[in-house]
Formats: structure tokens, C-alpha cells, sequence
């Protein structure tokens, strides 16, 4: 009785198992979702760290020694050409104009006298031509005496906006010390390095009386509101990053932009009939990208992508994918290669919406 009891207890639990077992092998599979890649127009946008500069940035430096008396101008101000900026104390130059005044009055009388006396036969020629000599070399005097006391005032050469002060009221200024500097940011240059190979496509595609349209990013990630072109392209190509400098030229009527700030140049080019898979369609692998290409057998195989250029939850390949191909969009992390699965078919435009819709 006691070994028939323990039979049947026995019994029972292998007997559960093995249903259970059965009922998970007939378990229907889930089935992934799975798309195509799309050929579509698109544009793809590279950017570039750029400096900005102002098309005049000069330093206003002193052209004569002696004290600064006065500042017309304030740090951060906007001035016009010609305005006064600063004065330099002018009473010694003041005075050296003076005694080339006095002298030059002085030769001319005797410039005047000697022609007289000629006229009359009482002198010799060339007694009137060393009078003239004196008198023109007077005159010359004087105005080296006039621009002498003419640099004691800087006046601004443009029109622009004052940095701050080197020097303060009162200071002793030396011949060539500088006062401030001065930027022109009617239009700003923006410089940024391309490497060698975009730059031999842009030349390439390029034709010779277009333009290249960039945009700018500043440094608060909004976007400049005034376009920009490409206005020249330096002549050497770094050694040492491979890169070549381009400018471009931005207007700055609203002058939000200034001298010293940095930013991205936006670059829009135009692909023509580009193709388009998920950027969630991929997985990475040392650096290289794959995907899952499920077969008519459903089975799922990876195979290596090479990415032309990256669009917001998108990728534009340049190889490894034809259109009619069947890639896995979700669930990679549950599928290893050579794994059969169950698949629900969606459409390229449909999955792309759906990938803007959460997007936003």
C-alpha cells in the first residue's frame, strides 16, 4: 500500500511537466515589426564651428607722445567717421605750427623783396631762386608742423563701435600706444574649416557662378535670422587637420552680432533620390552599423551598413541596403542572428511619421 502511494505522487508532477512543457512549445511566437528603406529628396545639413568676425576690427593707436587731455567717447558706443575719439594735450605741437607760420610769412617777404630787386636788375637770378627755395622749404615746414598738431586729435577712420579703454584720462601716451580698438559690424565674416574631401565635392558640384547659401547657429543654439554666402576660401589646406578655411558673409543690420563669437555654420545640401532607414533600425558593433535583413524564410541575418550622412532619427545610406529589402524596426535586443521570427509588415512612409510623431 505505502509503495503504491508514493507511485502515484510520483507520478503526478512529471505528468504536470510535461503538459506544461507541451503547452509552451505550441506557444504562438510574437511577431516584430518590420520595414523597408525609403527613397526619398531630402536635405542633409553639416555643420561647422565657425569664429565671427567683423569685417573692420583696428586698433586706434596714438601717433604722437604726450598726455591724453581729453575723451569724447565712451567704451561699447557707436561712432561715425570722423568723429572725435580722443586729444592728446596739443600745446607743443600748437606752438611749432606757430614758428613755422612766422617763418614761412618771414620768407615770403623775402621771397617777395628779392623778386623786386631782380625785376630792377638789381639782383642776380639766381639770388630769386634761393629766396623761392627758402620760402618752399618754409612752406614745408609748416605742413609738417600742420599734421603734426592733426594727429593729436583721433578721429575714427569708419564707422563702428568702440571697445574698451587702454588708456585713461590724463595718461602719458607714447607714439604708437594703443587707445582702443574699433569694429565695423555692418557685416560680420564667419570663418569655418571644411575638410579636404567636402570641400573637393563642393568644388566638384559646384558650378562657377554659384553661390554657397549657409545659415548660423549661435551660441545660445538659436538660429541667426539673415542668411549668409560663401565669399572666398583660403588658399592652403592645413597640414596638421587636413582642413582648408572658408568665409562667409552675414549682414548684421540689427547688429546682434560682434567680434569675438563663435557659432555653427549650417551647410544644406540636397540629395536627390536618397535612401532612408530608422536611425532605432540599427545597432552598432565596434564602431560599425548593422541591421537585420529578415529573408522570405523569416529569418533574420545582420549585415553591415555604411552611413553617407545622419538626419534626425534618420540615416541616408550609401551601401548595404536595397530598397526591396526587409529590415527589422523593433525589438533588435530580443533577435540574434540566424533567429526565425514572426514579423507584421509596415510601411516606409508609415514608419517614418510614426518616428516624427514621437519625435514631437
Amino acid at each position: 500500500m505505502n509503495k503504491l502511494y508514493i507511485l502515484i505522487v510520483l507520478t503526478i508532477p512529471i505528468g504536470f511537466l510535461s503538459c506544461e512543457t507541451h503547452k509552451e512549445h505550441h506557444q504562438p511566437a510574437s511577431k516584430f515589426l518590420v520595414t523597408s528603406p525609403m527613397r526619398q529628396d531630402t536635405l542633409v545639413t553639416r555643420d561647422y564651428v565657425c569664429q565671427i568676425h567683423s569685417v573692420q576690427h583696428i586698433e586706434l593707436r596714438a601717433l604722437e607722445r604726450g598726455y591724453l587731455e581729453k575723451i569724447f567717447v565712451d567704451e561699447g558706443q557707436f561712432v561715425k567717421k570722423g568723429q572725435l575719439m580722443f586729444q592728446i594735450m596739443p600745446r607743443l605741437y600748437q606752438a611749432e605750427l606757430e614758428r613755422a607760420e612766422a617763418e614761412t610769412n618771414y620768407a615770403k617777404i623775402e621771397y617777395e623783396n628779392t623778386r623786386r630787386l631782380t625785376e630792377s636788375n638789381v639782383v642776380a637770378p639766381n639770388e630769386l631762386a634761393l629766396a623761392k627755395a627758402k620760402l618752399d622749404k618754409a612752406k614745408a615746414e609748416l605742413s609738417l608742423a600742420q599734421v603734426h598738431l592733426d594727429f593729436t586729435q583721433v578721429r575714427a577712420p569708419f564707422d563702428g563701435i568702440i571697445d574698451h579703454f587702454h588708456v585713461r584720462l590724463g595718461s602719458l601716451v607714447e607714439e604708437g600706444h594703443m587707445l582702443t580698438t574699433l569694429s565695423d559690424n555692418h557685416e560680420m565674416w564667419v570663418y569655418f574649416n571644411v575638410p579636404e574631401a567636402e570641400y573637393l565635392d563642393y568644388k566638384v558640384k559646384a558650378k562657377s557662378d554659384s553661390v554657397m547659401n549657409v545659415r548660423l547657429a549661435l551660441a545660445n543654439n538659436k538660429a541667426f535670422e539673415f542668411p549668409g554666402k560663401v565669399t572666398a576660401i583660403e588658399a592652403d589646406f592645413n597640414n596638421e587637420t587636413g582642413n582648408i578655411a572658408f568665409r562667409a558673409t552675414f549682414p548684421n543690420p540689427k547688429g546682434l552680432l560682434r567680434h569675438g563669437e563663435t557659432g555653427n555654420v549650417l551647410v544644406d545640401t540636397p540629395l536627390k533620390n536618397a535612401l532612408l532607414i530608422p536611425q532605432k533600425a540599427t545597432f552598432e558593433i565596434l564602431d560599425r552599423k548593422y541591421v537585420y535583413v529578415i529573408g522570405d524564410d523569416q529569418v533574420a541575418h545582420s549585415r553591415q551598413i555604411t552611413v553617407a550622412a545622419e538626419l534626425p532619427h534618420l540615416y541616408v545610406l550609401k551601401a548595404g541596403l536595397k530598397d526591396t529589402d526587409i529590415i527589422l524596426l523593433e525589438g533588435l535586443r530580443k533577435v540574434r542572428d540566424g533567429d526565425k521570427i514572426g514579423s507584421e509588415f509596415i510601411a516606409p512612409k508609415v514608419a517614418l511619421a510614426d518616428l516624427q510623431l514621437h519625435a514631437e
